[in-house]
């Protein structure tokens, strides 16, 4: 780790003066991401920030549109548990809840998990070439071991994963993240905040240098009467998604007028393809279009030599998890999905 300074600030404003354009200054706040890159010099920093003392962003409001706006300062726990997520965004309080382990739930915040970088094992190893650390070096990965990355939008540079769960659950919300900057105040859809690999690997998301993300909107359908998230690893807790899903619908006269699937451990940012979303409109809840469905979502897949079968393991998933959205008795202990 190197040596930094550190500095407290209680406004946001005197954050944002604090990130100077051609320095290493980092915002800390839980710090469950950070702290490890800073020890195994993955990343440096002139200055931390702490920004924990910005009250404004620790919390949950109603906006005037029927929505909900979360602050980036509310850790992962208490945005779960809060009875406005639980009773309105339910899809949202399962995924958070299906991450990491409760002591860290209880320090990462909401803004940090937007942020939170690849847990790609040659990425915080300084020896191997990565260009997501060092651009230019190379990919260990695509012809090391690759169990855990990516089957969709990865490319020659990267085949790393996004490990959020929480991300997942916002993105099949299309929620919509609030930053501020030098340049002022500024919306990112959430479908636009993180990137694919490309030629850019190094970059994770379009957050420009010096703005900090102050809260996150959520829109006024919350779907909280048919969802599910599902999260398949190799350990039943504490471990990063191999594959994830998020699913969510809108029943209506027995036919589907909403649909929302997105899928994490597959890619460099959370997946969702509309065209199958779509293609799921006004059709009755029936397995049969949930196959097809999960296969126009896994449409392009790429796998590498560990990982093939992440292919059928998302595709299975899926099924799996539409199909308890779908019908939220399955849901039960014990019960299976009937369609």
């Amino acid at each position: 780790m190197n040596n930094f300074a550190f500095r407290r600030t209680t406004t946001v404003a005197d954050t944002i003066a604090l990130m100077e354009p051609t320095a290493a200054n980092r915002v800390i706040a839980g710090g469950t991401n950070l702290v490890d890159l800073l020890k195994y010099v993955v990343t440096e920093a002139d200055l931390l920030v702490d920004i924990n003392g910005i009250e404004s962003m620790r919390t949950v409001n109603q906006l005037d549109q029927g929505g909900v706006r979360i602050g980036a300062l509310l850790t992962n726990a208490q945005t779960a548990y809060h009875p406005m997520i639980e009773t309105k965004y339910p899809l949202l309080s399962k995924a958070i809840l299906a991450g990491a382990s409760a002591q860290i739930r209880n320090m990462a915040t909401n803004g940090g998990n937007l942020l939170q970088r690849t847990r790609c094992y040659y990425f915080y190893d300084p020896n191997a070439p990565c260009n997501k650390r060092t651009p230019g070096s190379g990919c260990s990965a695509v012809n090391g071991y690759n169990r855990i990355h990516a089957i969709l939008g990865h490319s020659e540079q990267c085949i790393a994963v996004f490990p959020s769960d929480m991300c997942v659950a916002l993105a099949a919300l299309d929620a919509t993240v609030n930053v501020v900057g030098p340049q002022g105040n500024r919306t990112i859809p959430f479908k636009d905040f993180h990137r694919l690999p490309g030629d850019t690997p190094h970059l994770d998301n379009n957050l420009l240098h010096g703005e900090l993300i102050t809260g996150i909107d959520l829109p006024k359908q919350g779907f909280g009467d048919y969802y599910s998230y599902l999260k398949l690893r190799d350990r039943s807790s504490y471990s990063f998604a191999l594959v994830a899903v998020a699913s969510a619908f809108t029943i209506e006269d027995g036919l589907i007028r909403d649909a929302r699937i997105a899928l994490g451990g597959v890619a460099h940012k959370p997946w969702r393809i509309r065209e199958a979303e779509q293609f799921l409109i006004d059709k009755i809840p029936d397995r049969k279009y949930v196959e097809t469905a999960a296969q126009m979502v896994t449409d392009g897949a790429v796998a590498f030599a560990h990982n093939k079968f992440k292919i059928d393991l998302a595709q299975r998933a899926i099924v799996r998890n539409c199909l308890m959205a779908l019908n939220p008795k399955t849901q039960r202990p014990g019960a299976k999905p009937s369609l």
